[in-house]
């Protein structure tokens, strides 16, 4: 079995753990390669941004991750910070550039909750002044 570093990633509702192992593999999501799991070139390239950061070459690790809840997007950027934090565990002079870029900063945006009396968190019935 090989040795990984362990790390958990969350955004919006968006919960990701991953496992990033050094050596040839293919990464997944879900059990699926990145390629299948984000057809996307752009949401690809977002998912790798620690490794461009921290000046590591991605074909020299490899990584496994499970996510769930949230939207596609809230779903990348809870990877993304799984693996950040992965990469700087691993590799302690790495965490300054990480921290540099923001991502090893949790994003604490979150849907507002409903309140009772209003249609959605804010916005309330149409006021008529007669």
């Amino acid at each position: 079995m090989n040795k990984y570093t362990y790390a958990l990633g969350r955004r919006k509702t968006a919960v990701a753990t991953m496992r990033l192992y050094a050596g040839k593999g293919v990464s997944t999501v879900n059990g699926k390669p990145i390629e299948e799991a984000y057809i996307s070139e752009f949401t690809r390239a977002d998912l790798i941004a620690p490794f461009k950061v921290a000046d590591l070459a991605p074909a020299q690790y490899y990584f496994t991750a499970k996510v769930r809840g949230g939207g596609t997007s809230a779903q990348v950027e809870a990877i993304r910070f799984a693996l950040a934090r992965c990469i700087a565990n691993s590799q302690e002079d790495l965490r300054k550039p990480l921290k540099d870029a923001g991502l090893l900063t949790r994003d604490p945006r979150m849907v507002e909750r409903k309140k009772t009396g209003r249609h959605k968190a804010r916005k309330s019935e149409q006021y008529s002044k007669r």
